[in-house]
């Protein structure tokens, strides 16, 4: 998408609320009533609009009714994940295996609990795909692992990881396995049951959802062993206790939908997309390597290297034209090498000179070859 004179190729920081999406939570902007007072009719209205967003959650990733959880974004879900299994074990299981590519709040929210709690974590290593290390991963496994936790897709390579293969063999040795799904609308199909995960987080404002609002997995048979991270008045059966905000729950729920019926369409568009964006720069004599796998790969992820310069000079000085990233949003005001580039074998010289540009819905062909072309002339300008 085009605004004003700034092209955004950022979709994997956040993408915009898709106009559908809007439309249909704005149909609820009159639905003020606290959907867990269930005693009066406005309640009663609301309460159903929720459910009916939770259903339609629940449906999107293929789980039985009441898995899911409403949180404020998968940040919270995945700390929500972590937390409740290291406070619930009673057994002698003292490890924590995380990909090293995971995001902050998963590699930040294990090690804190971890630390509190007395638990060791581990980091799984990877290919320079971006791919889990199968060798180093089955060799890590133990009946003294209690839980794994390995993202669907990666937020800064795109890299897609076989999760229903990983969930396995976390299963072999009695782990539990938690998802974290927050890119994977887009660039794969999520299905709890054929990933036999035990837990699976989503972001809706990284599917053209609302911000502040995402959910938990949390498999039927697992709950009652789990207690809630957040404690209160136990709205959404016991698990997660606070006020649900009734018109974000509906715009999640009808994002997702979207992405759902478009998946196909979408994914073939974006790899066009892409392959026009790395024969444009081809092209224009622009020298650059492709950071992570080509194949497995969120469709609408580009991570390049430019060799020799500086990343965040290079963003700066495509700025106000171009809206694109050095690495996860959360990193974005510190200058730091990213852990992701450097677990895939980068150095700190080649990740401090990687960009990632990321495609999405509204992205169109006349952006693709603007922002090329400002992205040539700058390269070019300062040779």
């Amino acid at each position: 998408m085009q605004l004003g004179n700034s092209i955004y190729l950022d979709y994997q920081a956040t993408t915009p609320v898709d106009p559908r999406v809007k439309e249909e939570m704005a149909a609820y902007d009159d639905f003020f009533a606290n959907p867990h007072s269930v005693g009066h009719f406005l309640g009663q209205q609301a309460a159903m609009a929720v459910d009916s967003a939770k259903a339609d959650v629940e449906s999107y990733i293929g789980s039985a009714k009441d898995e899911v959880i409403f949180t404020s974004g998968a940040t919270e879900a995945n700390n929500q994940a972590i937390a409740s299994v290291l406070f619930a074990n009673k057994t002698a299981r003292t490890k924590i295996l995380v990909g090293a590519l995971e995001h902050k709040c998963i590699k930040n929210a294990a090690t804190y609990f971890a630390t509190y709690l007395g638990y060791s974590v581990e980091e799984v290593p990877v290919l320079p795909s971006g791919l889990i290390d199968l060798e180093a991963y089955k060799n890590m496994l133990s009946e003294e692992v209690l839980l794994v936790c390995v993202m669907s897709v990666n937020n800064e390579i795109g890299t897609i990881q076989d999760i229903k293969q990983l969930s396995e063999l976390a299963h072999e040795y009695g782990a539990l396995f938690h998802c974290d799904a927050a890119q994977a609308p887009e660039a794969t199909n999520i299905d709890v049951r054929d990933w036999d995960v035990d837990m699976l987080s989503l972001s809706a404002h990284k599917a053209y959802g609302p911000k502040g609002i995402g959910a938990l997995y949390i498999k039927n048979s697992l709950q009652a062993q789990l207690p809630p991270l957040m404690h209160g008045g136990g709205q959404q059966f016991g698990m997660r206790s606070g006020t649900l905000p009734t018109g974000l729950c509906v715009g999640f729920a009808k994002a997702l939908t979207i992405s759902k019926e478009e998946l196909a369409q979408t994914r073939s568009r974006l790899l066009s997309l892409k392959q026009r964006f790395l024969e444009n720069l081809s092209k224009s004599d622009t020298e650059f390597l492709i950071n992570g796998d080509s194949i497995r790969r969120h469709p609408g992820n580009i991570n390049l290297q430019f060799v020799g310069r500086n990343a965040t000079s290079l963003l700066s000085s495509l700025q106000p034209e171009i809206s694109a990233s050095t690495g996860s949003a959360c990193n974005s005001e510190m200058i730091l090498a990213s852990h992701v580039l450097k677990a895939i074998g980068l150095s700190d010289d080649q990740a401090m000179s990687s960009l990632r540009f990321s495609l999405g819905r509204f992205t169109d062909e006349k952006q693709i070859d603007q922002a090329t072309e400002i992205i040539r002339r700058e390269l070019h300008a300062s040779v």
